[in-house]
């Protein structure tokens, strides 16, 4: 399987955002999964979520169908800021080589941190949570889907226990992400047994919120794969599934209950 990770530059204005994607996704040549950042088509601020909102089946659901088509690629569509009635949510809308819709995932724990000397956010300010987990099958195995914060809640993961891999659009920022970003993936993959893939956006310093950048893929070992730097990048790693069925023969902590 070949995976490619779009860490794509965020624009102010969403056409534009959709556009780049596509773009960046015709550049992901004979990929069979690819995978877009959290918040890929608009900055990562609250009155950006409000102003960009937008029911499913509008402008980016619409958009991410025809990337997945013209790809022929699996599609995990990043993450956008979903309206449904009254609330908001940061949605990740998945999708086959056929366009057709086949998951979504809304992010279940939001980003709500205030951290001494760095990073402060509420994400609740806009979004509702969502609830439940979130998994489709390929050819190649079983994603599961969540988004960014999830990850930080292995509990969640475990109820995803039949996945093969694990795919995560995140934007981390300048404070936990030296820290935290690729312990939570190594850690992820070997409490799992699976592979794991982050997916954020290029880093902005002019940005209102910076993100950490480092898109990354973690083998069921813990081994990283593949990682990028800060700036644009279509990043491509080869996967092998197979490598889950033997981590865990080698290693059967999923047949000890306690």
């Amino acid at each position: 399987m070949k995976l490619a990770l779009i860490q794509m530059n965020i624009a102010a204005d969403k056409a534009q955002n959709l556009a780049h994607a596509a773009e960046l996704c015709g550049k992901a040549k004979s990929a069979d999964v690819i995978m877009l950042p959290e918040m890929f088509c608009c900055p990562y601020r609250n009155r950006d979520f409000v102003k960009n909102a937008e029911e499913e089946g509008g402008a980016v659901t619409l958009a991410l169908c025809e990337m997945a088509k013209a790809s022929g690629a699996y599609l995990i569509g990043g993450s956008m800021p979903e309206r449904d009635g009254e609330k908001l949510y940061n949605t990740s809308f998945c999708f086959d080589p056929a366009g057709r819709m086949i998951a979504k995932h809304r992010k279940v724990h939001l980003f709500d941190v205030a951290i001494e000397g760095g990073q402060k956010y509420r994400e609740s300010r806009t979004f509702s949570p969502g609830e439940g987990v979130t998994a489709f099958d390929t050819p190649f195995g079983k994603f599961g889907v969540i988004v960014c914060f999830d990850i930080r809640f292995p509990d969640m993961i475990r109820r995803l226990r039949d996945i093969d891999f694990l795919a995560v659009p995140a934007a981390f920022n300048m404070t936990t992400g030296p820290l935290h970003w690729e312990l939570l993936f190594r850690a992820r993959a070997v409490d799992e047994q699976i592979f794991t893939f982050g997916c954020a956006p290029a880093r902005d310093e002019s940005a209102p919120y910076v993100s950490y950048g480092n898109s990354i893929a973690v083998d069921p070992w813990g081994r990283v794969l593949a990682r990028a730097g800060a700036e644009e990048q279509v990043l491509t790693v080869g996967i092998d599934p197979e490598e889950v069925r033997a981590v865990r023969k080698q290693i059967p902590v999923g047949k000890q209950n306690y």
